[in-house]
């Protein structure tokens, strides 16, 4: 494959001043300085930065309403952001965490790559599940990108992801244990024009949909990211007519100030160091028994840190995530430890961390590498060492030694089923009982019960009727299991099982 090819489908983290100048001259963006910023009120403030946080909890209202996939309306694996002009991100949900690792980079990308031909209008929307370029950590997050106008200008932009069922590839579900590259996965989209001045474009999205096997559902999920960006665009506007464009711009931009500043503090309160910490992922492909190593060395040097994952084994077989799913490791862990008693500003978040790694490696995958295991296979792994590192660095003080925990779950195993069911009809689905993990054992307490998973702060098991509803499938037992937890001082949480057969 040539170099120039996955170069240009590769999004990276770029200075914003640098992205200021690069983005098309057809696009007009609304920004303020740093006195506007400075200027707002603090009762006005709040009243504003919590009407954004409101306005993706509504986004969620509307993709589960819409939605026809047990993933979102159970399992709640989804996500939003709202952002600036420039797709930094200004609030973000409490769902699947991780996505938000990516979202910029697409908008990132799609200013850079489609700002001059076919342009970014009012009205707009974009479809992206190219892991490389951002939105998502693997071809099945799939998400809209949508940017938001006002007075023709370019004011900010929301984003609306979930996992979808199965967009091809060799296997039911798009997860193939045998692919080698990913031409053996689902297909990965650059962003690609899927609304056009409020619009929705039958040919792309025919195009899209075309490579399901359950395009239904899919095309539920699709509409129902639609409408929520819809609903986002709607309440942001009408919240500047309120208050006007450059009071809410104002406020966002110090979303992220404040988030930064806040982190900043509670890192420059905690000594100096660096920690360390090897994690593994297994079975590359079908019969390999070969092990294959994730290396993190975190640094602390005053009120910033460094991730340096030099040492990672080279990328191989299905067992990788491309450079989007380095960093929602990072997100996953950071946003809980650190983060918990910071509002999400994620765009401000980010600033206070740098990772090092070599390219074409387990965790920094080139393409066209195997990446379908992205976000349960080398992105939690990478999660559990940032974790650990994080621990390490609490534990040196009495004060923060309470926030110190062990990692929730090893890695999230994941069950897909797919066939027939009684009406001749295909399905594809799986058991997500495994998001009744139990949750890590802390310095002072014991781990919680099957609480859930720290990767999707609002993700829960889906009922057990419905996944009997929505598959030809009868539930014998879920429980908790007894000593599931682990022996020590403090034992971690006991986790559940689950045991089904296929119906009749």
């Amino acid at each position: 494959m040539p170099a120039a090819f996955p170069d240009r489908f590769a999004s990276r983290p770029i200075p914003i001043e640098e992205l200021r100048r690069a983005i098309s001259p057809k696009l007009r963006l609304h920004t303020v300085d740093q006195a506007a910023i400075d200027g707002v009120d603090p009762l006005t403030y709040e009243v504003v930065r919590h009407r954004i946080w409101s306005i993706t909890d509504e986004m969620g209202d509307t993709l589960k309403r819409m939605s026809g996939s047990t993933s979102v309306t159970e399992v709640n694996d989804f996500d939003f952001t709202i952002g600036d002009e420039l797709g930094q991100e200004v609030q973000v949900g409490l769902f699947n965490t991780g996505l938000v690792a990516a979202m910029d980079l697409a908008i990132y990308w799609t200013l850079l790559h489609r700002g001059d031909n076919p342009g970014i209008a009012e009205g707009d929307m974009f479809l992206c599940n190219d892991p490389w370029v951002g939105g998502g950590l693997h071809q099945n997050d799939v998400a809209v990108l949508a940017p938001i106008f006002h007075d023709g200008r370019l004011f900010g932009w929301s984003t609306a992801i979930c996992h979808v069922a199965d967009l091809g590839g060799s296997a039911p579900g798009s997860f193939s244990p045998s692919a080698t590259d990913v031409f053996s996965e689902a297909v990965p989209t650059p962003p690609i024009k899927i609304v056009r001045g409020g619009e929705i474009q039958d040919d792309v999205v025919d195009a899209y949909l075309r490579r399901s096997r359950v395009p239904e559902m899919v095309g539920l999920d699709l509409r129902a990211k639609i409408g929520a960006n819809r609903l986002a665009t709607e309440r942001l506007l009408t919240l500047v007519g309120r208050y006007g464009p450059d009071l809410v711009k104002a406020v966002m931009k110090r979303m992220m100030d404040d988030a930064e500043r806040r982190l900043r503090a509670k890192l420059a309160a905690l000594p100096d160091g660096s920690w360390h910490a090897v994690g593994h992922q297994e079975q590359s492909g079908l019969g390999d028994r070969g092990i294959y190593k994730i290396e993190l060395r975190m640094t602390k040097i005053g009120d910033h840190l460094t991730f340096d994952f030099t040492g990672t084994d080279p990328q191989r077989g299905m067992i990788n995530c491309p450079y989007a799913g380095m960093r929602a490791g990072v997100m996953f862990a950071l946003l809980p430890v650190l983060a918990g008693d910071i509002p999400w500003a994620a765009g401000g978040l980010m600033r206070c961390f740098d990772l090092v790694s070599e390219e074409g490696t387990i965790n920094n995958a080139s393409f066209p590498a195997a990446v379908a295991k992205a976000p349960v296979g080398p992105a939690w792994a990478t999660a559990n060492l940032v974790a650990e590192c994080l621990g390490k660095m609490l534990d040196t003080t009495v004060e923060s030694r309470p926030r110190v925990q062990s990692v929730c779950a090893g890695t999230y195993d994941g069950c897909l089923l797919a066939g027939v069911d009684a009406e001749g009809r295909p399905f594809i689905g799986g058991l997500a009982d495994t998001m009744a993990s139990g949750y890590g054992a802390q310095a002072d307490a014991d781990g919680v019960d099957t609480a859930g998973l720290f990767v999707i702060p609002m993700g829960r098991a889906p009922d057990v009727e419905m996944t009997e509803l929505t598959q030809p499938l009868l539930y014998l037992w879920r429980r908790e299991e007894a000593d599931a937890g682990g022996a020590g001082r403090r034992r971690g949480g006991l986790s559940g099982s689950a045991c089904v057969i296929g119906h009749g």
